[in-house]
C-alpha cells in the first residue's frame, strides 16, 4: 500500500476521536502508524520518515530530500516554516496532527507541489493564510480553536477530495466557499458548536457527508441540512430530541434524494423513536443502514412495524443495547425476523434468542456476533432457505451437533462461522447432519477435542479448527474429499499429522503447536499438498526432520514461513539453529546403507586377516605356540617324578636329512646301548602316521628327557634357507 492511500484509508479517524464510535478508529490509526514505524525504511534510508510520539519541538532538519511520507503526529511542534520543507520536493503525505501549531501560512508548503495529503487536526489552530494548493488532494483541519469556519473566500484548490472542518459558530456565509469545491468527502465536527444561525448550511453536492452533533444541546442543523448528490451520510449523537427532524429530513430524501448508506453513531433513543426512525428508513432510497453504539430504553409489545416494500437490503445494528423492556422480548425479535431484506446484522447487542421467520425468508445473511445466544436458536427452522451465510461467534452455544442440525434444512447455506464459542463434541453414536451445501465452516477458539472429526460436513472445502485441544486426527474419520484448507493452528499436535482422509488438501496450518516431527503417514499421504504452515514448534531436530527438510527442497512442500519461522528446540545442542541450517549424514539417517557399510567393513577385515594368515603361516606359529603351551601346562602341572614315569625316550635327535647315514649308523649305534638303557627317538622310526610333522615332533619332544641338535654345516645352512624364505614372504 502506497504511503497515500494508507492515509486515505484512515482519512477522517483523528477528526473523529472525540465521539465514541471513533475511539476504535483511532486505535487502529495508531496500529497502522506503529507498524509504517517497524515495518518501513528509518529516516536515513528514504521515502517513509515516522517521527510520532518523539517529544519534537519544531521540526527535525536534515530529512532525506527523497521522502514521500513524512509522520510528525503527537509531538509539541508549535511553529512551521518554510525552511522546514522546502527541500523536500517529492513530499506528498504530511501528518501533522495532535501538535500545538497556533497559526498556518499555507505559503511554507509552496516548494511542495506534489503535496497530496495533509493532516492538521488536534492543534490550536486559530488563523489561516490562504495559498493555492493546486495539488492537494486531503485536508483536515478538525478540531482545532477557530471560531468560525476556517475557510478562505477564494481557496484554490482543485484536486481537494477530502475536507475536514470544525468550528464553534456557524453563519450564513461560512459555507459559501465550499460550492466552489468538488469534495468526495467532507467532515464537520460540531461537538463545540455554541452559535449557530438558521440557513447557514446550503446544499451540499459531496458524495460523502459526516457530521458530529453537539452531544448535549439541539441546534436544529437537520432541519436546514439540505442533500442533492450525496450517496452516503454518517451522524454522530443523535438523541431523543432529534428524532423528529431526523424523520422530516430522511422523507424529504424519499422524494428528491439519492441517499444511499445512512450510518447513525452514538445514537440514544426510546424503543419507539427506533422503530419510527427504522419505519422511515424503509420507505426512502437507502439500501444500507448501520446503527452504531447506541442505547434504547422502554421496549414494549406494540409491534406496528408494516413491511412493504422497500429499498432497503442491509441492516446493521452493532454495539447497541436495550437498556430496558417492560414486555416479552419475542416481540422485539419478531420486528427483526420478519424483514423482508437480504442481510441482518445484530452484533454485541446481549441478545439471548432470536426467533425463526414464521415464512420463508428473504435472508441471505445473517450475523449475531458478540451475543448471548445459545443452542435452542433457529431450532428446527425451515424458513431460511435462501441463507447463504451465517456469522454467530462471540456466543454461548456448546453442543455442535445441535449446530448441526440447525443447519440442516438451511439449503442454501455456504459459510458457517461459530468460532469464539464453548463448543464441544461427545461421541455417543449420534450422527451430525449438516446443511448439504456447507463449503466454508468456522469453529475456531472453542473447546472441541479429537470427536471433532467424527462431526464435519462431508462436502467440507475450508475447515478452521484454530485454538481448540485437539491432539491428533483419528484414523476412522469420516473421508473430507473437498478438503482444501485445514486450520489446526494453537492446537495440542505433537507431530504433523497425515492427510489420508484429506486427499484434495492445498493448505495445512499446523503453526503453533507441540509438533517435534512428521508422522510417517504425513510422508505418505501428503505428497500432493501445496502449502504447509508449521511455524513455531518445537521441532526435534533428527533423522526424521531431515526428510521433512528434504520434501522443501525438492519443491514438492511450500513452507509458509521458510526459514526464520523454523526453529530447532531439541536436543540442547542444535536449539535455536533454523532447520535449513541443520545437518546430519546420511549414514547416520540410512539403516541400510549404515547395515551395508559395516557388513562390507567386516567382509574386507576378514579377507586381510586370512591373506596375511595364509601368506604368513601365521596358523601354524599359532598351532606351534599352543603345543608349546600345552606342554608348558602340564610340566608346571605335573610333578617332576610324574614327568619321568612318563618319559620314553632319553633324547630327541634333530638333524640334517645329509647327515642322515651318519646318524643312524654311528651316532645312535653309539647313544642306544645293547642293553636297552638309552632309548632314542628319531623320526623315521618313532613317529605315528597320520600325524603332521609339527604334531610328532612336539610329541616326541614331549615324551623325551633332552633334545639333541646335530649342528653340522647341513643343518646350519638349512635353517639359514628356511628364515631366507620367511623373509621374503614378509616383504
Amino acid at each position: 500500500m502506497s504511503p497515500l492511500s494508507l492515509f486515505k484509508e484512515s482519512s477522517g479517524i483523528m477528526a473523529n476521536a472525540r465521539s465514541p464510535i471513533t475511539r476504535i478508529s483511532c486505535a487502529v490509526f495508531f496500529f497502522i502508524t506503529a507498524f509504517w514505524n517497524n515495518t518501513q525504511p528509518s529516516e536515513a534510508t528514504g521515502s517513509f520518515v515516522i517521527y510520532s510520539n518523539s517529544l519534537l519541538n519544531k521540526v527535525p532538519k536534515n530529512l532525506p530530500a527523497e521522502t514521500t511520507m513524512l509522520d510528525l503526529s503527537h509531538n509539541n511542534i508549535s511553529e512551521l516554516q518554510m525552511s522546514d520543507f522546502s527541500y523536500i520536493l517529492r513530499l506528498q503525505v504530511l501528518n501533522l496532527s495532535r501538535n500545538v501549531i497556533c497559526e498556518l501560512d499555507f505559503s511554507v508548503f509552496q516548494y511542495n507541489v506534489d503535496l497530496k495529503h495533509l493532516d492538521l487536526s488536534h492543534n490550536m489552530l486559530r488563523t489561516l493564510s490562504c495559498h493555492a494548493a493546486l495539488s492537494l488532494q486531503h485536508l483536515d483541519l478538525a478540531y482545532n480553536n477557530y471560531t468560525d469556519m476556517p475557510l478562505c473566500s477564494e481557496i484554490e484548490m482543485p484536486e481537494l477530495q477530502y475536507l475536514g472542518l470544525s468550528a464553534k459558530r456557524i453563519r450564513g456565509s461560512d459555507f459559501s466557499t465550499l460550492t466552489n469545491l468538488q469534495l468526495d468527502t467532507l467532515f464537520l465536527s460540531l461537538e463545540d458548536l455554541s452559535e449557530y444561525k438558521a440557513a447557514g448550511i446550503p446544499v451540499f453536492n459531496m458524495k460523502i457527508l459526516r457530521i458530529v452533533f453537539h452531544p448535549q444541546i439541539n441546534f436544529h442543523i437537520l432541519a436546514d441540512l439540505q442533500l442533492n448528490a450525496t450517496e452516503s451520510l454518517e451522524l454522530f449523537n443523535v438523541r431523543d430530541d432529534q428524532v423528529d427532524e431526523l424523520r422530516m429530513f430522511l422523507l424529504k430524501l424519499s422524494r428528491n434524494g439519492r441517499l444511499l448508506n445512512l450510518t447513525l453513531n452514538n445514537m440514544q433513543c426510546s424503543w419507539e423513536h427506533f422503530i419510527s426512525i427504522l419505519q422511515t428508513v424503509w420507505g426512502t432510497t437507502v439500501e444500507h443502514f448501520v446503527i452504531s453504539n447506541g442505547a434504547w430504553m422502554d421496549a414494549t409489545n406494540e409491534n406496528n412495524f408494516k413491511y412493504t416494500e422497500t429499498s432497503l437490503k442491509t441492516l446493521a445494528i452493532k454495539e447497541t443495547v436495550i437498556l430496558t423492556i417492560q414486555a416479552d422480548p419475542q416481540y422485539m425479535y419478531r420486528i427483526f425476523s420478519e424483514m423482508n431484506i437480504t442481510a441482518l446484522t445484530i452484533s454485541g447487542a446481549k441478545l439471548i434468542h432470536m426467533l425463526c421467520p414464521s415464512k420463508p425468508s428473504h435472508f441471505t445473511y445473517l450475523c449475531f456476533s458478540d451475543n448471548i445466544l445459545t443452542d435452542t436458536v433457529f431450532e428446527s427452522c425451515d424458513n431460511l432457505t435462501l441463507l447463504e451465510t451465517l456469522v454467530l461467534p462471540g456466543n454461548q452455544f456448546t453442543k455442535l451437533r445441535k449446530m448441526s442440525l440447525m443447519t440442516r434444512d438451511m439449503k442454501s447455506l455456504k459459510y458457517l462461522d461459530m468460532s469464539q464459542n464453548l463448543l464441544q463434541h461427545e461421541i455417543h453414536g449420534k450422527i451430525c447432519h449438516w446443511g448439504e451445501k456447507l463449503v466454508e465452516l468456522n469453529l475456531s477458539s472453542n473447546l472441541l477435542s479429537d470427536s471433532v472429526f467424527h462431526c464435519l460436513p462431508v462436502n467440507i472445502q475450508k475447515l478452521d479448527l484454530q485454538n481448540n485441544q485437539i491432539s491428533s486426527i483419528p484414523n476412522t474419520t469420516v473421508e473430507l474429499r473437498a478438503l482444501e484448507e485445514l486450520n489446526l493452528a494453537s492446537n495440542r499436535l505433537t507431530d504433523l499429522p497425515g492427510c489420508g482422509q484429506f486427499r484434495s488438501l492445498r493448505l495445512l496450518n499446523t503453526e503453533m503447536n507441540s509438533i517435534v516431527k512428521p508422522s510417517s503417514q504425513f510422508y505418505h499421504t501428503c505428497q500432493s499438498i501445496g502449502q504447509v504452515k508449521a511455524e513455531h514448534n518445537p521441532f526435534m531436530c533428527s533423522c526424521e526432520i531431515r526428510e521433512f527438510i528434504d520434501l522443501r527442497k525438492q519443491g514438492l512442500v511450500v513452507l509458509v514461513g521458510w526459514p526464520e519461522s523454523y526453529l530447532c528446540e531439541y536436543p540442547e545442542n542444535v536449539r535455536g539453529i533454523q532447520l535449513q541450517d541443520f545437518h546430519v549424514s546420511e549414514l547416520v539417517c540410512n539403516t541400510t546403507l549404515l547395515v551395508a557399510v559395516v557388513l562390507v567393513i567386516i567382509g574386507v577385515l576378514v579377507a586381510i586377516i586370512s591373506f596375511l594368515c595364509i601368506y604368513l603361516d601365521i596358523p601354524w606359529y599359532l598351532k606351534m605356540m599352543w603345543q608349546w603351551t600345552q606342554v608348558k601346562h602340564r610340566v608346571w602341572k605335573n610333578n617332576p617324578e610324574d614327568i619321568l614315569d612318563n618319559m620314553e625316550f632319553h633324547a630327541f635327535i634333530s638333524y640334517s636329512e645329509h647327515d642322515s647315514d651318519w646318524v643312524k649308523n654311528v651316532l645312535i649305534p653309539n647313544l642306544e646301548k645293547e642293553d636297552g638303557s638309552i632309548r632314542i627317538c628319531q623320526h623315521e622310526r618313532n613317529f605315528i602316521a597320520g600325524k603332521t610333522i609339527v604334531e610328532n615332533i612336539i610329541d616326541c619332544i614331549e615324551k623325551s628327557y633332552r633334545s639333541i641338535f646335530v649342528l653340522s654345516p647341513n643343518f646350519v645352512q638349512r635353517q639359514s634357507v628356511k628364515t631366507t624364505k620367511n623373509t621374503n614372504k614378509h616383504f
